[in-house]
């Protein structure tokens, strides 16, 4: 009998986060990765990490059999990319899920479309993770953790039992969350922020403890 081919697989977006993500479908071996899109025609044409920047992502409406992911590192711009591309005709079954293969994901937890969990991740029971979510290496998701859509967790955060990620959010590297909190949809939470209670929607939050820095900056609509 023979194999099927694995199926071919476009990043959206070639900074930072696209070449993470490419090591980690590399590694997985589920896909077979053809390259980057880019909307700087500049890079059109060109490599980055030995892989092609094929076009804009205009070109994605036009590959009707290649899987996608949304690279960018921020959330927002994520969330803009999908309803773009959903205006395109282009829906969720268009969207692959990565993992690292270091990756520790039982099956008591779920993992949206379009998301993508990097090297050492560790979910341990009955985490949910939206779609287009973003985590990143070394991030501890502990039992009934509920992260939303578009949210990105940078490296070596930890987030307790049974805590609620708005949508959104972005949590800088090495954050610390209790049990039993939110950050809401759209904050931010500084580097190796300690957080020991709720966080507002759309608020910038730092330190240790973590306290109000200033509202974010032109968050989308809530």
């Amino acid at each position: 009998m023979t194999a099927q081919a694995p199926q071919p697989l476009l990043l959206v977006g070639a900074g930072g986060f696209a070449r993470e993500t490419a090591q980690a479908v590399l590694a997985a071996g589920r896909y077979r990765l053809i390259g980057f899109t880019d909307d700087n025609p500049a890079r059109h044409g060109t490599e980055v990490d030995g892989l092609p920047v094929i076009g804009g992502t205009d070109v994605v409406g036009g590959m009707p059999d290649v899987a996608v992911i949304l690279c960018p590192g921020s959330g927002a711009i994520r969330a803009k990319l999908a309803a773009r591309l959903a205006a395109g005709g282009i829906g969720p079954d268009r969207f692959a899920t990565v993992v690292h293969p270091s990756v520790h994901l039982p099956p008591s937890c779920t993992l949206g479309h379009g998301s993508v969990l990097l090297a050492g991740v560790t979910l341990t029971t009955s985490v949910t993770v939206g779609n287009h979510v973003s985590v990143m290496p070394n991030t501890v998701l502990t039992h009934d953790d509920v992260v939303a859509d578009f949210a990105t967790i940078c490296g070596s955060v930890s987030l307790a039992g049974r805590v609620h990620v708005g949508a959104g959010a972005y949590l800088g590297q090495g954050a610390l969350v209790r049990e039993n909190l939110t950050v809401g949809a759209w904050s931010t939470l500084g580097m190796g922020a300690v957080v020991l209670t709720d966080v507002p929607e759309a608020e910038v939050w730092v330190g240790n403890p973590a306290r109000f820095l200033r509202q974010a900056a032109n968050p989308p609509s809530l």
